[in-house]
């Protein structure tokens, strides 16, 4: 008992000063990407289907923490609790696409059209304006929810990794239904692609092996050691390894984009803002509706989680079949990854400070 109620400190102490790790290390990424370009250039390359090798390797690390943790009778309970799948669903897929495509539409259409640069070539050889371009990559992350990477924000708002598991899993299945022909509605294209690889290797690697993994050595690790051990001495060394992954990953997807930020940052930071509004919207929407079906938090923190986030892969690999991999809508979708980490990290914060509001 004495490990576990230590644990809690440390953690409750490294989270309050989280904020700095993550500065630190988005800058160290910028530093790294501008001083070694062909390294980042080189590490960039490896990957599948849109899916990066090392960052895959990164999340691998972040997710099979808490899949270990998870007990699957709880993935169970909250399979039979329908208000937080609805809730998600809902804003998922006849909220969020909308809002995002109002918001993008706004500020790069309206509020900054005379900021950013002229016009393109997009796959095909057609000229597009540029703006066009980057509302098409806002779009395209507004209708992929996250799958993944949500698990370990829920773990950090102190969530029930049961319920974000379940949703994780439903994510995916409606993903395959509903991401063409809403895309296809909203972009206006006769034949919206689907990128079947990215999504399926994505889950495999992200979902399935931590999953598969954390599952089988639990059982073997409580068979030989016992609970008390596993709970007290083995999650006590594992529990940090998902926060160091996590700050690897952020250097990681920095340094790749470093040269990038540096040589376009005010067109960085003006698709930054839409973004950033619609993730906070989305977020407040979903957390309100949650208090007003009267969840408790550790269900309504990860459905308003997975409702922010976006699964950036599969962003990033339809807009490159779609409009070619160096156009203003991949542009944006890479915008997209850049300021997922630190904006729901500061989410999972308001979570955790607002966790009141709930009890």
């Amino acid at each position: 008992m004495e490990h576990v109620i230590h644990e809690e400190r440390r953690l409750s102490f490294f989270e309050k000063y989280l904020t700095v790790w993550v500065i630190a290390c988005i800058g160290l990424g910028i530093l790294l990407g501008k001083l070694f370009p062909g390294v980042a250039i080189t590490l960039d390359k490896f990957s599948m289907y849109q899916v990066s090798i090392p960052i895959a390797i990164c999340l691998f690390f972040m997710m099979y923490p808490i899949m270990v943790k998870i007990d699957f009778a709880e993935v169970i309970k909250a399979g039979k609790t329908p208000k937080p799948v609805v809730l998600t669903l809902f804003v998922n897929w006849c909220i969020k696409p909308f809002t995002m495509l109002v918001i993008a539409t706004f500020f790069l259409g309206v509020l900054f059209k005379g900021w950013l640069p002229g016009a393109e070539i997009v796959k095909g050889g057609t000229q597009v304006e540029l703006f066009r371009s980057y509302i098409a990559g806002c779009i395209l992350l507004g209708i992929a929810p996250c799958t993944a990477m949500v698990l370990i924000w829920g773990h950090l708002a102190r969530g029930n990794d049961g319920h974000t598991l379940v949703m994780v899993a439903i994510n995916s299945i409606t993903m395959l239904f509903l991401y063409a022909p809403l895309g296809g509605w909203l972009l206006g294209v006769n034949q919206m692609p689907i990128p079947w690889q990215t999504i399926a290797l994505s889950v495999i690697i992200y979902v399935g092996l931590p999953l598969f993994l954390g599952y089988y050595s639990r059982k073997w690790i409580i068979a030989k050691k016992g609970f008390k051990w596993f709970e007290e001495r083995f999650l006590y060394y594992l529990t940090p390894v998902s926060i160091f992954a996590l700050l690897v990953t952020l250097v990681l997807l920095f340094s790749f984009k470093g040269e990038l930020i540096i040589n376009q940052p005010q067109v960085i930071f003006l698709i930054a803002i839409p973004l950033f509004i619609q993730t906070c919207l989305i977020f407040a929407l979903t957390y309100g509706l949650a208090k007003l079906l009267k969840l408790p938090y550790r269900d309504a923190a990860p459905s308003a989680l997975i409702g922010a986030s976006n699964h950036f892969e599969v962003a990033i690999a339809t807009s490159a079949i779609l409009f070619g991999l160096s156009s203003g809508a991949s542009l944006a979708t890479v915008v997209g990854v850049l300021i997922e980490v630190p904006v729901m990290l500061m989410l999972v914060r308001i979570s955790l400070r607002t966790k009141k509001w709930f009890e």
